[in-house]
């Protein structure tokens, strides 16, 4: 079986980012399996500035180990 997560590496950062995006939404739907009550939730949470406050904050720390694992994309030259 095929892992969803196969790797932390990214060609870019802005790839990095997507992944890291990726990664905070299976970790909603993983957490709240139900599509209807996600669903029903959105609106409450899509108004919220603390909550969408709280995404960038996940999407960050995220982005963070991203670009660790990722060696802030340096090129091997700059790594001397």
């Amino acid at each position: 079986m095929a892992s969803w997560l196969p790797t932390l590496k990214t060609e870019t950062p802005e790839e990095g980012y997507d992944l890291a995006i990726k990664l905070s939404r299976v970790a909603v739907k993983l957490t709240q399996p139900d599509a209807e009550v996600r669903d029903r939730l959105r609106p409450t949470y899509a108004e919220d500035p603390d909550a969408l406050i709280a995404v960038s904050q996940v999407v960050a720390t995220h982005f963070a180990t991203i670009a660790a694992a990722n060696e802030y994309w340096r090129d091997t030259q700059d790594k001397g």
